[in-house]
This record gives structure tokens, C-alpha cells and sequence, in this order.
């Protein structure tokens, strides 16, 4: 990666996102929005939570975002009966009679955290550690884990038996939550022909990892105006009742607000779509662009948003 200037690997950036996206989009349709988030999202060095009924691809989206980045991938189905050992790793004791760490599945650089909140807490708080971290903790010793490191969680929003929702804690480490829906009727007609038929999709490695470090240390550097800086910080103070800052609908309709790191998000998230849509600067309009996935698992609706059935995208959207 010799470039000139920051000029010009931005524009190198901006030319990977579209090979990537145009790779994923031959295996996943319908969902152009999700895909640029989760782009955004690791170049981002953040985390995201997929949420969607079962059956609209949301593990075959990630499967297939690990093969085009040529990344080490581990998938973790969350079940009640997993304990942390399972994924962070166990010692044991080897032939020299020596204790030996043996690495878990977290050792990887890709993690998709299938169905999350199917766990206990104990064990979605090791998750947490390596989230925030990059790094676990185990037998008094700490392992850094390998970079880039990229955590894709899915949650099934219907059936919520034998379910442990996760903690505000743990869904504030994510950037995003992000919504997934029906495909449209001609992406589905797509789909279940594609699926239904011997066609084989081959798939070819886009970026490297250490591409991808590279490019998120770029995003880190990209400037920002004051006014963007401040719009973005703003925007998250408005969401806190009661703070002097609030808007009147979140004085109304929210309990609680989402906290700096959201404002930290929103201005990362910025600089990210910014970045990846041919701009060398943020403005308020790539602030907006992902507010909505960045606020509306931070923000926490009150009785009367409940009993006049206002939803949180209704709330931010006023926000904006």
C-alpha cells in the first residue's frame, strides 16, 4: 500500500468498497443498506448486532463477508449450556504434566456470535471483555487477540423463550443494530431461484487484514469540521432527558439516553460513510445517514412512549 497521499488512498478505500460490495452482492440481494453498515462498521473498528426473523440471511451474510476478506473466521452458536471456557479457551494439562492454554473460538478475527442472547450473562460478558478489550482474560493471564477484530452478532426479535436479553452494558459496545427486513418481491424472486437451482457462486478474496488495519487508521485521520463535531455531539446530548440539552420528545417519550460513546460512534460512522461514498470530510448529512443504527439500541423508551405505541426510529427521526 504505497500511496502518495491521504488523498489517494482514500480514493483507493472508496474503490474497495466497491469491489466488496459488488462481490457480496452476488451472493446476498435486497439488502444494500445492511451491507454498507457493516462495511462501515469494520472499517470502523466497530461491532454490529443483525437483528431479523429467521431465514433472511443474516448468517449467510456474514459467512460470506468473512470469505471475501480472506480473514480467519470462527462462528459461535450461543446456546444456554455455553460456558465462557467454550469460547474463550480452557487450560489443560499436557504430557510434561505443564498447564497449557488452549485457545478458544474468539482467537480469530471475524466472530459471528450467532443468535446472542440465546446465552447467560456469564458467558455474553466474555464476549464483552474481547469486544471492548480485544483482548480475554483466562487463569489470571490476558491474550491480546489477533487484528482486525470484528464481532457480527445476530438476534432473533420474535421468539423470545429461554432467551437472555443482553444487557444496556453489552448492546452499548455495538456501533450498529441493524435491522433486517423482508426483501422486496423481486429480490425474493431472485433469491429463491438462485437457491433452488445448481448454480455455484465462487466467491474471490477482496482485502487483506492488513489492508483492512491500514484503512481504518486512515478513517481515524480524516478531518473534521466543528460544526460536524458539534452536531454529532449535540445530537446525542438531545436524546438525554432531562439534562438541559433534551429535546422536548425525548423529555416526553425517553427514560434514558445514549451515553458518549454514541457520540464517539456517530462521529466515526461520519467519517466512515463520508470516506466510502467519495468525500475527504464529513458533513452533517453523513452524520444523519447512520444515526439511526448508532442510537436505537442506546436509547430507552419511557411508559408513555409504550402506551402510545411511539417506537425509538419514530423518536430519532424526529431528533434529526
Amino acid at each position: 500500500m504505497d500511496y502518495k497521499n491521504d488523498v489517494e488512498a482514500l480514493d483507493a478505500l472508496r474503490a474497495k468498497f466497491d469491489e466488496l460490495k459488488s462481490e457480496i452482492t452476488k451472493v446476498i440481494y435486497g439488502q444494500d443498506e445492511v451491507i454498507t453498515q457493516v462495511l462501515i462498521s469494520l472499517f470502523s473498528r466497530g461491532h454490529v448486532l443483525l437483528i431479523g426473523v429467521p431465514g433472511l440471511a443474516k448468517t449467510l451474510l456474514v459467512t460470506t463477508i468473512a470469505k471475501i476478506l480472506g480473514l480467519k473466521y470462527n462462528r459461535i452458536q450461543f446456546t444456554p449450556d455455553l460456558m465462557p471456557s467454550d469460547i474463550i479457551g480452557t487450560q489443560i494439562l499436557d504430557k510434561d504434566r505443564q498447564f497449557k492454554f488452549i485457545q478458544g473460538p474468539l482467537f480469530s478475527n471475524i466472530i459471528l456470535a450467532d443468535e446472542i442472547n440465546r446465552t447467560p450473562p456469564k458467558t455474553q460478558s466474555a464476549l464483552l471483555e474481547a469486544m471492548q478489550e480485544r483482548a480475554i482474560t483466562a487463569a489470571g493471564q490476558r491474550y491480546k487477540l489477533d487484528k482486525p477484530f470484528f464481532v457480527l452478532a445476530t438476534q432473533n426479535p420474535i421468539e423470545q423463550e429461554g432467551t437472555y436479553p443482553l444487557p444496556e452494558a453489552q448492546l452499548d459496545r455495538f456501533m450498529f443494530s441493524v435491522w433486517l427486513d423482508y426483501p422486496k418481491f423481486e429480490d425474493e424472486l431472485i433469491i429463491v431461484k438462485n437457491t433452488t437451482s445448481t448454480l455455484e457462486i465462487e466467491l474471490n478474496p477482496v482485502i487483506s487484514g492488513k489492508e483492512i488495519i491500514y484503512y481504518q487508521d486512515l478513517i481515524r485521520k480524516i478531518p473534521i469540521n466543528d460544526n460536524v463535531l458539534k452536531y454529532a455531539v449535540n445530537l446525542a446530548a438531545k436524546t438525554r432527558p432531562g439534562n438541559g440539552m433534551a429535546a422536548d420528545i425525548s423529555d416526553q417519550y425517553l427514560k434514558w439516553g445514549a451515553g458518549p460513546r454514541a457520540s464517539q460512534y456517530l462521529v466515526l460512522g461520519a467519517k466512515t460513510h463520508a470516506a466510502l461514498h467519495g468525500k475527504y470530510s464529513p458533513d452533517i448529512e453523513d452524520v444523519q445517514a447512520v444515526s439511526s443504527s448508532i442510537l436505537r439500541h442506546r436509547i430507552i423508551k419511557n411508559y408513555k412512549a409504550e402506551a402510545e405505541n411511539i417506537s425509538v426510529d419514530e423518536i430519532i427521526e424526529k431528533l434529526l
